[in-house]
């Protein structure tokens, strides 16, 4: 017994020897695995709580809509914006608002809304469809060159003809005709041969005395 006692006081020696050596690196490796684990679970909680309140709140910004009150849907709008940006409903919220905005001759909040999605939406169409409408704005205004920069931007591929489109616009505006007819030409060339919004960029191209 007594020489079991002493191999497990040699035993216990060692491993005392091997802790002060190698303990402080061993506690250090399990708790970076356990805050590891806790953030990631943590950021899943996160996640999927982040996702149900903005989808509560985009909710009710959707319920605002049918109030016809401009302020009422941009502070619904905002509320979205501003707490769950990061969200897919947050530029979708934006876009609708600006909607809202242009129809209530309130151009400046319209375009400060488009502006917020092509900064901060992580998906190429929603910033391609709220620089389209932003161009549409500044053709609008007579701002040939801004809109030219946006209509020149890179955007989703899906959306090749109508840039095309409203860019043939602007520079039918600056009174630019050649370029406006090539313009629409390669906007018309792109467009499905059974979409009826071909037939509107045919009649622009006619009224410039273009041919097919």
């Amino acid at each position: 017994m007594a020489v079991l006692d002493l191999q497990e006081q040699e035993q216990l020696d060692t491993l005392k020897a091997w802790w002060k050596d190698n303990g402080t690196w061993m506690l250090g490796v399990v708790l970076v695995v356990v805050v590891a684990m806790g953030g990631w679970r943590g950021w899943q909680y996160y996640q999927n709580k982040q996702a149900t309140e903005a989808a509560t709140l985009y909710q009710q910004f959707v319920e605002q809509l049918a109030s016809n009150d401009a302020k009422r849907v941009n502070d619904a709008a905002a509320a979205v914006m501003d707490k769950y940006a990061s969200t897919p409903y947050a530029p979708r919220a934006a876009l609708i608002a600006a909607q809202v905005n242009e129809l209530g001759k309130d151009p400046l909040r319209a375009k400060s809304q488009l502006q917020w999605v092509i900064e901060h939406s992580s998906e190429e169409g929603l910033k391609s469809v709220a620089s389209l409408r932003m161009a549409s704005m500044l053709l609008d205004e007579k701002d040939y060159a801004g809109a030219l920069k946006l209509l020149d931007a890179k955007h989703a591929t899906s959306f090749d003809a109508l840039y095309a489109d409203m860019k043939g616009d602007v520079l039918a505006g600056q009174g630019r005709a050649a370029e406006a007819r090539a313009t629409y030409q390669l906007a018309y060339d792109k467009l499905d041969a059974k979409s009826a919004y071909r037939n509107l960029v045919q009649m622009k191209m006619d009224a410039l005395g273009a041919t097919k």
